[in-house]
């Protein structure tokens, strides 16, 4: 998730957390801490992280990452995810429909 031997620093923790929250409505959702980040679940499976830095992404195939890019999303160097632009993080509503779609690749 991040780079290795990189330090997990405060946003990557209160990103983590504030996703969960956002998120909670759409059923179990939790964090874990993992590599550095923090991993993000739904019921137990993985759809969602926040990078050692504090960025957070959302799984995604090649139709999802196209169309995330078109808002401003960034692929993840090294993992099948894409970034959550501010914009998107703040907005609930979308927030909640961009997880939905990475949730629907993990069941």
């Amino acid at each position: 998730m991040g780079i290795k031997g990189d330090k997990m620093t405060n946003d990557s923790v209160l990103n983590a957390a504030l996703l969960v929250d956002k998120l909670s409505s759409l059923g179990v959702v939790t964090s874990k801490k993992m590599f550095g980040g923090h991993g993000i679940f739904y019921e137990g499976k993985m759809f969602g992280m926040v990078d050692s830095k504090g960025v957070a992404y959302f799984k995604a195939d090649v139709t999802l990452k196209a169309e995330f890019a078109s808002q401003g999303s960034k692929t993840h160097a090294k993992m099948p995810y894409t970034s959550i632009p501010e914009a998107i993080f703040n907005d609930l509503d979308q927030l909640q429909n961009w997880a939905k779609k990475a949730i629907q690749l993990i069941k």
